[in-house]
């Protein structure tokens, strides 16, 4: 990570970054929120999502909705790097969490 801190000097603390830190869950919070202004900007391309609206918009850039979604995503795995995860703790949290999901849909929740 020592390349990543240089590269970026004076944008983020060292990284990973201390939670327990309140500068560092600022960064945090700065970070996932610019996600999901980028998660805004995506939906901006769907003009037809509106049950009320009569007419509909014809046309649909495919491209500039999905560069939005990248860009969020991007954002979102930032978070991750900038705290120390790694692709096998996000892997794992995942396969938790589906393994919930999928209780509960068995369950009727």
């Amino acid at each position: 990570m020592d390349d990543l801190n240089s590269s970026i000097s004076g944008i983020y603390p060292s990284i990973p970054l201390d939670l327990s830190e309140k500068s560092h869950q600022q960064v945090c919070r700065d970070v996932a929120l610019k996600g999901v202004e980028e998660m805004f900007e995506a939906l901006q391309h769907l003009k037809n999502w509106k049950p009320h609206r009569k007419t509909e918009v014809s046309g649909f850039d495919e491209q500039e909705f999905l560069e939005e979604i990248v860009d969020a995503f991007n954002y979102f795995f930032s978070l991750l790097i900038l705290t120390g995860f790694d692709s096998n703790d996000f892997f794992d949290a995942y396969e938790r969490k589906d393994k919930i999901i999928h209780e509960r849909l068995k369950s009727g929740y």
